[in-house]
Parts: C-alpha cells; structure tokens; sequence
C-alpha cells in the first residue's frame, strides 16, 4: 500500500483505527510477557495510539515509528508534551520521557534500530496492510527485532469479501503462516466483537472476532 494513501488518511482525518483509550486486550494480556520495568517496545505504525503513553507509564522505554507528520505532532499535543527532534538516516526522530517515535518508513529499520527492543506491541500494524505486503512486514521487519523478543498481536477476522481493507482480515493460519518458522506462538483469545463495532455492521459485514497472539522470537 503506497505511503501517500495513509498521508492523505491523517490529512482527511479518517482514522476510524484510533482508539481514545489504550488497548483494553492489551491491558488485560500485556503481563502474560513478563517483562521487566525498562524494557524497551518496538510499536511499528505507531500512529497516535495511546498505547505508547500506557505501555511508557508501565516503565517500559516504547520506540515507536510512523508515516505521517500530523499523527506524530497529534502524539505529543495530546499527551501535552514537546518532544526534543532529531534526524538520522531512519527519520526525523521525536524524543520525550521514555518515548521516542521516529516519523519515517518502517522498512526502514534495521537491526541496528531495533537492536534494543526485547518487546513488540502490534495492534494495527498487520491488519493495515495488504496480504503482499503483510508478507513482507512479517518476513523483514519483525526478522530484524533481536533474539527473545516477546510480544503480543492483536488481529481482526471477517468475511474479507464483505469489506474493503484496511484493516484486513487477518486469521489464525496466516499468522502462523507468517510467524511460525522463527516465532513461537500462543492464541491468548479470540473474542467475538461484532456487536461493538457499528461501522462493520453499516457495511454488511456478518462476523467479526478479535484475536490475540503471544509471540516469542525463537533464536
């Protein structure tokens, strides 16, 4: 999926994805991975998510990393923050507290950007892309956190036939398709979510569930 379709996204201010509270799977899965204070996250299309602040306000240090100016900038208005800005051949890189979110591409990254981070938090990441891409993203970018790398994923599944991504579906064989070969994984949960979400309703989609994985980085 080209960058400027999710530039042109923040800039109409369609980002059904945002949610105004932290990740309610998260906060109920996040100590499964028992890490300890300090460890540092990897949150790949970061956004404006709240989650960084949460997972921040836990002791973790989060590198995030996102495409658009306007959901970095919207970051830390919100949090009410002024980031200290610096570039690198990543990005132009935003600093403040234990947070730091790079406004760049995520393929970008390499082993040395991530060499740090012992944790990964992808709740709308891999269902943002396309299946061509979504190999890919799994394939390059998660090969390049460090051995022992735990986290959790959060994915969506519905008929894809009965909506246009994103977010795409996104179900259970396909993520061990993906992962399986260099990640342990585990299924937390899976929960029907269908009432909850009018918007999926309003375009005939029949069933939705939301599903949470336990991943493990095996060497």
């Amino acid at each position: 999926m080209h960058p400027d379709f999710w530039h042109q996204r923040w800039a109409d201010n369609q980002i059904g994805f945002h949610q105004d509270a932290p990740t309610p799977l998260m906060l109920k899965h996040w100590p499964s991975l028992g890490l300890a204070a300090g460890t540092r996250v990897f949150v790949p299309l970061a956004g404006k998510t709240l989650d960084m602040a949460w997972l921040a306000a836990q002791g973790h240090r989060v590198l995030g990393v996102e495409l658009s100016r306007i959901a970095v900038d919207a970051f830390f208005e919100g949090n009410g923050v002024t980031p200290e800005v610096t570039a690198s051949k990543y990005g132009t890189h935003y600093r403040a507290g234990d947070i730091e979110l790079i406004c760049g591409d995520a393929f970008g990254l390499d082993e040395a950007a991530l060499a740090r981070c012992d944790a990964v938090f992808d709740r709308a990441a891999l269902i943002a892309l396309p299946e061509d891409l979504r190999q890919r993203y799994a394939r390059e970018l998660y090969a390049r956190l460090p051995s022992h790398c735990r986290g959790l994923l959060i994915t969506l599944e519905y008929p894809q036939h009965e909506k246009a991504g994103p977010p795409f579906s996104v179900v259970e064989n396909e993520v061990r398709a993906l992962y399986a070969r260099d990640w342990t994984i585990e299924t937390l949960e899976r929960r029907d979510i269908l009432e909850t979400q009018p918007k999926f309703v309003e375009e005939g989609v029949t069933e939705l569930h939301t599903s949470v994985y336990r991943l493990e980085r095996k060497r």
